[in-house]
């Protein structure tokens, strides 16, 4: 909570709410003024399930970068706000990071 009270998301700068469970990796763009998600991208979803890129690794992490970027860059999305919840900015979420700034996003 110390770190999302800080972070609020709009439809123009949606915020980047990236969750890392023991297997999995989550990431959704959150518009908080409307309260929806604007898309998001995980290791269970239907395109990654069953592969390689369903494990949670760098690796995925930048396919799933990649995803969210694009889905970002299809609904004219600019810039984001990095959340990162009580995870640190090191591993996986600064491969998933720097793959979304390859892609275009500003943050």
């Amino acid at each position: 909570m110390r770190v999302r009270r800080k972070l609020k998301g709009s439809s123009n700068k949606p915020r980047l709410c990236v969750i890392k469970s023991n297997k999995h990796i989550y990431a959704q763009l959150i518009d908080d003024v409307n309260g929806k998600t604007i898309g998001a991208a995980s290791t269970v979803s239907k395109a990654m399930r069953g592969s390689e890129t369903s494990k949670k690794n760098k690796e995925t992490a930048k396919k799933l970068g990649e995803q969210i970027a694009a889905i970002a860059k299809d609904n004219n999305i600019n810039e984001i706000v990095f959340d990162r919840g009580p995870f640190k900015y090191h591993g996986i979420l600064a491969e998933l990071a720097n793959a979304v700034r390859e892609k275009g996003l500003a943050f």
